[in-house]
């Protein structure tokens, strides 16, 4: 009896054993991806978003859906996914506003570095700082003049509060020396419409939506925030160029996943990525909508995020901005 029980548990080892193999080499994906953004759709990130994804789901095999999720300033969404299990079945389009500015200034309930792992670098999209016509300033150099010499400070529209467009005036305002006096919206599209209406002097606004109105002379671009000249704007030089670089910024996006997804589900979508990136017809959509494709490795963007937070949290402080 005991000879014949242990035959049987034997067998039932046996099988069960074989089974396993089988379950753990369960190909990745095996069902559709959450692609979560948390911004609201039809902006900007949501498009090259979606471009990504539909490349991505073709490479892996699986629908790569996208989930827009805005609101709190991005922290609905992110926290999101820091929630999900770290599978490889939910992952982030995230970036400098939701992993870097937001919790700067904002109380959130997530650690954009601990609660993540960095994926992809996707995308930089540069600022323009753009005036009216109206001011007196040319060129940047006599921007920079005007500033220092006028007796009330020169004032600039942002989308808000802690947005890229504000800390890039506070950037500014640090590297050069100069006054400017912040003029919050609730978004850029107020911003941009007081700017050609006369009733702000200046804003940093991404090249795509500004560089239409500079073709028509209703504003005049300055410089361009990031190391390299915009394809949409190839006459406006750097701050670089310039003579600026301290002042540089860069709205850059990537992807993550909820921290302790495992190194092969990692590897995978970074290769899928990186792929998808160097195709030259997403480079060209890209850059259709004022956006460099940028892939890297998890490490650099991980590496990335770490100065950018650091950087941020310098300029934060000294602009005295932020949750008390």
């Amino acid at each position: 009896m005991i000879r014949t029980l242990c035959m049987q548990a034997a067998i039932g080892i046996s099988i069960t054993c074989m089974a396993l193999p089988g379950a753990r080499a369960q190909p990745y994906p095996d069902r559709p991806i959450r692609f979560i953004v948390p911004f609201a759709p039809g902006g900007t990130a949501d498009v090259l978003t979606r471009a990504l994804a539909q490349k991505l789901g073709q490479r892996l095999g699986q629908p790569v859906i996208v989930e827009n999720r805005p609101g709190a300033s991005t922290a609905i969404g992110v926290k999101h996914a820091a929630m999900a299990a770290p599978d490889g079945y939910t992952i982030l389009y995230g970036g400098v506003s939701s992993q870097v500015m937001n919790p700067l200034i904002n109380r959130v309930d997530f650690d954009p570095v601990k609660d993540f792992t960095p994926i992809s670098l996707v995308n930089s999209l540069p600022l323009v700082l753009v005036v009216h016509p109206s001011l007196p300033a040319a060129d940047f150099s006599q921007f920079l003049a005007l500033a220092k010499s006028r007796a009330q400070p020169i004032t600039y529209a942002s989308a808000g509060a802690g947005t890229s467009n504000h800390l890039a005036g506070e950037l500014l305002k640090t590297a050069a020396r100069i006054p400017l006096l912040h003029v919050p919206y609730k978004s850029s599209a107020p911003a941009l419409n007081d700017l050609l209406g006369g009733h702000v002097d200046a804003m940093f606004d991404l090249v795509l939506t500004s560089a239409p109105q500079a073709r028509l002379g209703k504003v005049r671009p300055l410089a361009i925030t990031s190391a390299r000249r915009s394809s949409l704007l190839p006459d406006v030089p750097t701050l670089r160029e310039l003579g600026l670089p301290e002042g540089e910024v860069d709205v850059w996006t990537g992807v993550f996943g909820p921290a302790g997804m495992p190194p092969a589900i990692v590897a995978r979508l970074h290769d899928e990525i990186d792929a998808i990136l160097r195709l030259p017809e997403v480079q060209q959509q890209f850059a259709s909508l004022g956006a460099l494709a940028e892939p890297s490795t998890p490490e650099q963007l991980g590496a990335l995020l770490r100065s950018e937070l650091a950087k941020w949290k310098r300029v934060v402080r000294e602009a005295r901005i932020g949750a008390d």
